[in-house]
């Protein structure tokens, strides 16, 4: 009996995975590089990590942490050594932090936009791999620099084309949790891990309500799909001290103070919190950036266990139709916070940081949510082959519409059927073809065919839009750059 051949691959993406194509990729790099002038006037300098880590260098503030490889996709090489693709943007820059700390200045101000790779479980909208959009101060202890953090976020998400009134930056203090917890019995190496599941618990309180969270804070939730999450085991009396830190938001942020003041007691770190909040409020207030963009919050912990201070949250406020139809806002796009001791795990030393990551994606949904990018972006002017032998004379034009910034091809398929090549111009979201049969070369002249004015008169454009611009006219060759120049209105 003959071997059976092998099976061919399946032509799919792995579970979790996507791929991103031409319109999706130029968007993102246009918002991206409008983030980073926003960065740049700040004074961050732009950073580019490897996308490999060691194990060791991301540390063990990831979501579980029982096997070297829970939350990443790791791998031993030859020498046995633990190496993972970065799980985030901020690890990576704790290590570059120590290894060239000699050679940077201090504070180090650096932005880093990149793919990061998460081995969690996949679903609807959430994927293993994603863009994340960071900046970061390195070496500053001052509020001064979580402020201006969340101060350049307000400018970034604006930049971008999220007017003021459609987000808000929500601030908090991982030091008032931790004086709230030292109030309910949290405190202490021995509850480290129920401290943890508290901290990832509140971050899901806008997902999963106040129910939910109380059921993470007791014995433990189900999901809709029948997973069981274990939760952090607290009393009914230790959830309510903990639930009363997640509603501490009043009408105005001196109101807010005075309710975190309250509930962080006799705690020394937790009073420490407060007043570090109230610098944060006092130095935006000076620059201008009010409650209508940036706002104490007591509900925004961030779920790393890293943070060790002021942490920040941007939120989007309009609605959008969930794939049910339901309205919903459109929630997180971006956060952060101090993480002191990060750098401290290479050096030993005390290092302080604080910095911000964007969700690329996120963002880019939200803003096609609000109409400010439309996924149409113009392709290439396609210059047509109508004469194989002829093929030098049509690269001799590419090259001319190239040099003169005209964003243009040659067909390069098989050219036997000229219908097919206007179906490829379409396909293409070409916005001009440039025909040159015998005739026209024997004349001196090319056909410029306006494709997206083709398309519109077959619709519904009027005689004297049709009569202004006609969707096809001959010019001679020798005018072909200014005429193509003309047609798309550069």
């Amino acid at each position: 009996m003959a071997d059976k051949p092998p099976r061919r691959p399946r032509a799919e993406t792995p579970k979790g995975f996507r791929d991103y194509f031409g319109a999706e990729v130029t968007e993102r790099k246009a918002m991206l590089d409008r983030i980073a002038g926003v960065y740049h006037r700040y004074g961050f300098d732009p950073l580019e990590t490897s996308a490999v880590e060691t194990v060791e260098a991301l540390g063990k503030f990831l979501p579980d942490v029982d096997r070297p490889n829970e939350g990443v996709f790791a791998w031993q090489d030859e020498d046995a050594d633990w190496l993972a693709l970065r799980y985030d943007l901020t690890a990576p820059l704790a290590r570059v932090a120590a290894q060239y700390r000699n050679d940077l200045p201090s504070p180090y101000r650096r932005y880093a936009m990149g793919p990061v790779w998460r081995n969690e479980k996949p679903g609807p909208g959430r994927f293993r791999q994603f863009y994340q959009c960071d900046a970061d101060t390195v070496g500053s202890s001052s509020v001064a620099a979580d402020a201006e953090i969340c101060a350049m976020l307000s400018d970034a998400l604006e930049e971008v084309g999220i007017p003021r009134g459609d987000y808000v930056v929500k601030v908090n203090n991982r030091k008032v949790l931790n004086g709230v917890m030292e109030v309910a019995g949290l405190s202490g190496d021995q509850k480290e891990t129920e401290r943890g599941i508290v901290l990832r618990a509140i971050d899901k309180i806008d997902r999963l309500g106040p129910d939910g969270v109380r059921a993470l804070l007791g014995e433990g939730r189900k999901d809709e799909s029948g997973d069981f999450t274990k939760g952090a085991g607290l009393s009914p009396e230790q959830a309510e001290v903990v639930m009363g830190f997640t509603t501490a938001k009043r009408d105005t942020g001196a109101a807010t103070v005075a309710r975190l003041r309250e509930l962080v007691g006799a705690s020394t770190i937790g009073a420490e919190g407060v007043s570090e909040l109230e610098a944060i409020a006092a130095l935006l207030e000076a620059q201008g950036y009010g409650p209508d963009r940036i706002v104490l919050d007591p509900g925004v912990v961030r779920g790393l266990g890293y943070y060790t201070g002021p942490v920040y949250e941007a939120e989007l406020t309009f609605e959008i139709l969930d794939e049910k139809g339901r309205k919903r806002q459109f929630g997180s796009v971006a956060g952060g916070g101090r993480y002191d001791g990060l750098v401290k795990r290479f050096t030993g030393q005390d290092v302080p940081a604080t910095g911000v990551s964007i969700g690329v994606d996120r963002l880019l949904a939200a803003l096609r949510a609000k109409g400010r990018v439309s996924g149409d972006v113009a392709g290439p002017v396609v210059v047509t082959v109508m004469d194989r032998d002829r093929m030098a004379d049509y690269m001799a034009m590419v090259g001319e519409l190239r040099q003169a910034g005209i964003r243009a091809e040659v067909y390069l398929g098989n050219p036997k059927n000229f219908g097919n090549q206007l179906k490829y111009a379409d396909k293409r979201a070409s916005p001009v073809a440039v025909i040159q049969g015998g005739n026209e070369a024997a004349a001196g002249t090319v056909i410029l065919k306006d494709l997206i004015l083709g398309a519109k008169i077959a619709e519904s454009a009027t005689l004297e839009e049709w009569k202004d611009r006609p969707a096809q006219v001959e010019v001679p060759r020798s005018e072909l750059v200014a005429a193509v120049t003309r047609m798309l209105g550069q």
